[in-house]
């Protein structure tokens, strides 16, 4: 087996996501894989096994499994390709406990198909200064524009604010957005204020319930948050979104994203680059 680390969705070390990534050819032990994900501490660690071609995922955080995470995916395959087990201008598809997506690798980035989007529920106005109040944010400050739970493998609340600065200057409570994600049945909180420049929106996002207070990019929700902003007219199909994350933690992400039809289904694709910061054996 081996282990790497790569930050993801950045094109140079200690910007991004770190993810944990494990290559095996033989199955795991739920246990080891619990074990050994609590004890890297990363937001996400991504066991694939490989087999004659073909490839699956399992995802975990340091407390809990998870169906999809995006940023472990871009991870997972950017250490197959330095690994040489993928090649440049091909395409794969890999299970996941999201479906199968497919998965097309390029010499300097990855991208991959999310699960189907889907809008689960708009956040009633009681429950959304809640939310607000949970980031130090009053709601009468906020745009009018819905607070919704979108997924796209993992369901998160996105949830609006006014500007850049508004963003960076949240004051999270972690204990109170555990409770309100809870009650939601979410992962967390996927924050964002629209952007200009290249730039579709700037984003936090805190899922403290799974143990990760604030994670600097996040493929899954800026995935979702692609959907969200279709569904209200601020960005059209087959176009690359470019969405910022993590500049509050001092690691700037760079998440690419499109919306595409094939026939008449919605699709969301996410792409960025991965930066190998280290690889080696691994023991059972």
């Amino acid at each position: 087996m081996q282990l790497y680390i790569v930050d993801a969705f950045s094109q140079s070390l200690f910007g991004g996501n770190p993810a944990g990534v494990v290559l095996t050819e033989a199955p795991l032990p739920e246990r080891y894989m619990r074990y050994l994900a609590a004890e890297l501490r990363y937001s996400e660690t991504a066991f694939v096994l490989y087999e004659g071609g073909s490839f699956s995922a399992r995802y975990f955080t340091p407390t809990d499994e998870v169906s999809l995470c995006g940023h472990a995916t871009i991870a997972a395959f950017t250490a197959l390709r330095h690994a040489g087990i993928v090649r440049p201008g091909a395409a794969y598809d890999m299970k996941t406990n999201a479906g199968l997506l497919r998965i097309d690798v390029l010499a300097d980035s990855v991208w991959m198909d999310m699960a189907a989007p889907v809008s689960l529920s708009k956040i009633g106005a009681r429950d959304l200064n809640a939310l607000y109040e949970a980031l130090d944010l009053r709601a009468a400050d906020m745009p009018k524009l819905p607070a919704e739970i979108i997924s796209s493998g993992l369901p998160d609340i996105m949830l609006p604010v006014s500007d850049r600065e508004t963003l960076n200057d949240i004051v999270p409570d972690f204990k109170t957005i555990a409770e309100l994600s809870l009650k939601h049945s979410v992962v967390g909180l996927h924050v964002f204020a629209l952007g200009g420049d290249g730039v579709r929106a700037y984003c936090r996002n805190f899922a403290p319930v799974y143990g990760i207070d604030e994670e600097a990019a996040t493929g899954t929700s800026n995935g979702a948050l692609t959907y969200y902003l279709y569904r209200h007219g601020f960005l059209e199909t087959d176009t690359v979104n470019r969405f910022v994350q993590g500049e509050a933690m001092q690691r700037p992400s760079s998440v690419l994203t499109t919306l595409v039809h094939r026939g008449d289904t919605p699709v969301v694709r996410v792409g960025g680059s991965g930066a190998i910061l280290s690889c080696g054996e691994l023991f059972t």
